[in-house]
């Protein structure tokens, strides 16, 4: 039998209907997760930390969800212009937050922030912990977190700190809090600056993550008094923790993954099953272990326990130190 054009024009749209159909189908259902690229955004630049968990992660996901995952870099607002994009991003999983603890934080030193960190979001899954370390200059006669408390008790008018976010400020304001210690903030753009500001005595001391301490620590520029964790670093294995060397702070600050509230649950399990494998391949514990930063790969529900735990143990922090910024 010869069909007219007619016939043929009509079983052409009808093809092209139903492949749409389909398409729109696999498109909505969380089984057929994921059908096009994935994005995770990084409130910070690239080279920096989370930029790097981001693209280690992001590449392992890649291959094994058969989609690219591409890495996104929107700096800016300490990390709040890109956790707005995120919130505000259709919740379907193709639009990922690589956090930073900036996002428990932040609540507590901005008196207003454009999303809520709980209500907007859901916590996929803590992918790494990083300690702080406190350092001073190594020609400086301060060798332990004692006498860096004498020193700045007895020089209280030129004591003062470099901190390049609310992260750091936050963890140096309660090492205030638990020690007496006044000293005063002064603000640098990064970690970096903040561990070059103290290797030339602009400023006394700073707590800043390993990625920009080991280097100088090696090199014999700086020295580490102490290690803000529940234990010791393998890179430094005679720096007392903050508890050995009397001061009650334990802060180890982390990152992980979010999608904006409303996400299908059984994407968010996918996601979380695949981080949590991801997070205990040999090959990405080693390529974090030079970073100073530990694999976690936490379920959903210990990421969130985490996230309301910090929100308000920083929300009292901020509070005794007085600190709040007004937008």
């Amino acid at each position: 039998m010869t069909m007219s054009p007619r016939h043929l024009l009509m079983g052409a749209c009808l093809g092209l209907f139903a492949l749409t159909a389909y398409s729109a189908f696999a498109e909505g259902d969380p089984l057929k997760y994921p059908t096009r690229p994935i994005h995770i955004i990084v409130g910070f630049a690239a080279g920096g930390g989370n930029d790097i968990i981001a693209r280690i992660f992001g590449q392992k996901l890649s291959e094994s969800l058969g989609q690219p995952v591409i890495v996104e870099n929107k700096p800016g607002g300490g990390a709040i212009v890109a956790t707005e994009y995120v919130a505000k991003s259709p919740p379907d999983g193709y639009t990922l937050l690589m956090s930073a603890s900036g996002i428990s934080i932040n609540p507590a030193v901005y008196a207003k922030l454009p999303y809520d960190a709980v209500k907007d979001f859901v916590a996929v899954s803590e992918l790494g912990s990083f300690p702080l370390i406190m350092i001073v200059s190594a020609s400086s006669p301060i060798k332990s977190v004692a006498e860096l408390v004498a020193y700045a008790k007895a020089n209280a008018d030129q004591m003062n700190y470099a901190s390049s976010s609310a992260s750091f400020q936050l963890v140096t304001e309660l090492f205030k809090q638990k020690t007496g210690a006044p000293m005063q903030v002064i603000p640098y753009k990064s970690a970096n600056e903040s561990v070059l500001a103290v290797i030339s005595g602009q400023v006394t001391t700073t707590i800043a993550d390993a990625g920009p301490v080991t280097s100088q620590a090696k090199a014999g520029t700086v020295r580490a008094l102490a290690i803000a964790a529940p234990k010791r670093m393998e890179d430094f294995p005679d720096v007392p923790t903050m508890k050995e060397a009397g001061a009650d702070v334990d802060a180890v600050l982390w990152s992980g993954i979010f999608v904006p509230r409303d996400t299908p649950p059984a994407i968010v399990k996918k996601l979380e099953g695949e981080l949590m494998r991801i997070a205990k391949l040999p090959e990405v514990i080693a390529r974090l272990k030079p970073l100073g930063i530990e694999a976690i790969g936490s379920s959903s529900e210990e990421f969130t326990k985490t996230l309301a735990s910090d929100i308000a143990r920083w929300a009292e922090v901020a509070r005794a130190a007085n600190i709040r910024i007004e937008q």
